[in-house]
């Protein structure tokens, strides 16, 4: 979980509540914390990250969430909910989602989510004592409105049987 974040891991809870509250007092980035409905416990962590209200972008990033977080119906639903804010509350006009070019998984989930590949950045940064490539994704505020429904559909609970099993995948959601 830790292999593509400029931090972690942690050695212990103690080290990762010191960070949390280092992270707390900043504005950028500025972190959310996922909370399950039903439980009550937090199971991750999302960020907006170069925060550019004069020209009107944001990032995602910094995501990190437990196993019982992850490929749930709540992980798409919180990542919805993040561009939902970013676009329709705070009026931003472009929503990027970095990543380490080798991160599969999360370049995966861009993809899922709907986000548009612009090009991989050849040593953008070191991290970890390496260079990182970083890829780059973003949606606009014109792709914005039909992937937003495409979202709304796929969450309604009519795409779901009883048993939580979904219908239509977001995948497809995102292309009818």
């Amino acid at each position: 979980m830790w292999t593509y974040m400029p931090y972690g891991p942690f050695e212990s809870l103690d080290d990762y509540s010191d960070w949390c509250r280092s992270m707390a007092v900043a504005d950028d980035p500025l972190f959310y914390a996922i909370v399950d409905q039903a439980s009550g416990r937090a199971l991750g962590v999302a960020s907006y990250l170069r925060i550019e209200p004069a020209v009107g972008v944001i990032e995602v990033g910094h995501i990190a969430l437990s196993p019982k977080l992850q490929r749930t119906t709540a992980a798409t639903e919180s990542m919805y909910l993040l561009m939902r804010r970013a676009f329709d509350e705070l009026g931003y006009r472009r929503y990027e989602w970095k990543c380490d070019a080798l991160n599969a998984p999360s370049r995966r989930a861009a993809d899922r989510f709907g986000f548009s590949l612009e090009g991989v950045f050849r040593h953008a940064t070191m991290y970890k004592g390496r260079n990182r490539d970083t890829a780059w994704y973003s949606i606009t505020d014109e792709e914005w409105p039909p992937l937003k429904a495409r979202f709304i559909a796929w969450l309604d609970e009519s795409n779901f049987s009883p048993e939580g099993v979904q219908r239509l995948s977001l995948n497809e959601a995102l292309t009818s």
